[in-house]
């Protein structure tokens, strides 16, 4: 595995690579690896022959009073980890070199899939994460890239930024990985206590009992909602930023559930934010 910083450097090995017909794979990471990155990894060897994996902790998604400085960072760590996924290209540019001092352009996604629930709660997030995304595309040249389904909203706008720029790359979002009780990985997950995390385990009971009441045959939005919100408020540290049950392509409000309604949530425990998802009905895809 070679680890290169230089974005000069590593748009050539990638031009190269695709000049000499080897298929790229790309998984895009702010670091701090944990089993839902390695799971993209795993996919990722599978789907290409030349596997790049970049670390940045891009800046221009974090908003004020955000934890960019705290960010969790372990590169000697991560460099393991990608090395035992087989990672043939690690891309580690720093800040400075993804936004020189002149930098002046950024890239929107417009409309009601970045209006809302994080776009809502985080102005101007989602204009970093298409810049960044848009940019390590330029760089890596990639034929497929591959997502975790955890942050569906942003998996939402980089794929409808990626239809709309005409980009050539083919966008794979890929399930959740949760810890044994049942917590969505998160690299923030650090950040809670262990009285914080015990009481985070809501959000996963939250979503099984939306399920459940969708399977009951419970169709209005309002009654799943009033119960999850019960349950999660009983935790004395939860604050929810919001919880929605949305339309899977539009994130458009449902008033009633069907086989395209999504469950989306994002709930404080203490400082600590997380973020979850899932589907209410059994056949619905997971993103």
């Amino acid at each position: 595995m070679d680890i290169i910083s230089d974005i000069t450097e590593m748009q050539n090995r990638c031009l190269a690579a695709r000049a000499a017909g080897r298929k790229i794979a790309f998984v895009p990471t702010m670091g701090f690896l944990h089993e839902g990155h390695l799971s993209l990894l795993r996919e990722g060897r599978k789907r290409g022959e030349l596997l790049v994996l970049s670390i940045f902790v891009n800046p221009t998604q974090f908003g004020q009073g955000e934890d960019l400085d705290s960010y969790p960072r372990d590169l000697a760590r991560d460099e393991r980890l990608a090395r035992d996924c087989a990672v043939d290209l690690l891309f580690y540019p720093a800040a400075a070199a993804i936004y020189p001092p002149d930098y002046a352009t950024f890239v929107n996604v417009d409309g009601p899939l970045t209006a809302t629930l994080e776009g809502a709660c985080r102005p101007g997030h989602f204009r970093g994460v298409a810049t960044v995304v848009a940019k390590l595309f330029v760089i890596v040249q990639p034929h497929v890239a591959l997502f975790g389904c955890k942050d569906f909203q942003q998996l939402a706008v980089v794929q409808r930024m990626t239809a709309d720029l005409n980009l050539p790359v083919e966008i794979v979002g890929m399930p959740i990985v949760r810890e044994t009780d049942g917590l969505a990985m998160s690299s923030r997950n650090v950040y809670l206590s262990a009285d914080e995390r015990r009481q985070a385990l809501s959000l996963a009971r939250a979503l099984a009992h939306g399920r459940q009441l969708a399977a009951d045959g419970v169709r209005e939005s309002g009654a799943v909602l009033t119960a999850l919100q019960a349950m999660i408020e009983a935790q004395p540290a939860a604050r929810i930023d919001y919880l929605r049950i949305c339309h899977r392509a539009t994130l458009q409000e449902q008033e009633r559930i069907d086989a395209d309604s999504v469950l989306l949530l994002a709930v404080f425990f203490g400082k600590p934010r997380l973020i979850d998802n899932g589907p209410l009905l059994d056949q619905a895809k997971p993103c």
